[in-house]
């Protein structure tokens, strides 16, 4: 839920107010007291590097589609990042992957619903069968050198750091 969304109370159903809470306008109830604190979406990726290739899916959903982008998707509530970041990259290119380290954490909402932090993961393959599923329509390796059309700017800063 964003502040947007958020329009009564979950305790006692009254219409939410804004009042300075915490240090910022919040929604809050009038009645009980109750104060909205919204909390961010986290997602996580995997950067899958075969020499100078990485690993890369073909959107086919808003934002971005048909733009190139890091197997990635959001975390479920109690799930370990670096499990989503490997269930994400099965789903989206039929490889099981390992995740070895953390590469870089990216903060800043690009879109309304998109993550607030982006955990980036490299990853070696484990096994399985190449093909895009899930939310790609292609998957493929790509010249770090010769990059298709990349969406989302977690993406670039990524490819844009790889030496």
């Amino acid at each position: 839920m964003n502040e947007r969304e958020v329009k009564y109370c979950p305790l006692c159903g009254k219409k939410l107010i804004s009042a300075n809470r915490a240090g910022r306008d919040r929604p809050v109830c009038p009645s009980c007291d109750w104060i909205y604190f919204p909390d961010p979406k986290v997602a996580a990726a995997v950067l899958v590097e075969q020499g100078k290739n990485v690993l890369l899916v073909r959107r086919i959903m808003q934002p971005y589609q048909g733009f190139w982008t890091l197997p990635a998707g959001f975390v479920d509530a109690g799930e370990d990042p670096a499990r989503a970041a490997e269930r994400e990259c099965l789903e989206e290119t039929g490889l099981q992957v390992r995740v070895t380290e953390i590469f870089d954490i990216i903060s800043g909402q690009e879109h309304a619903a998109g993550a607030h932090i982006v955990i980036v993961y490299r990853a070696k393959v484990l096994g399985g069968e190449l093909a895009a599923g899930d939310d790609a329509d292609e998957v493929g390796y790509f010249n770090r050198d010769n990059l298709p059309p990349l969406g989302f700017e977690a993406t670039k800063q990524v490819l844009g750091n790889l030496h």
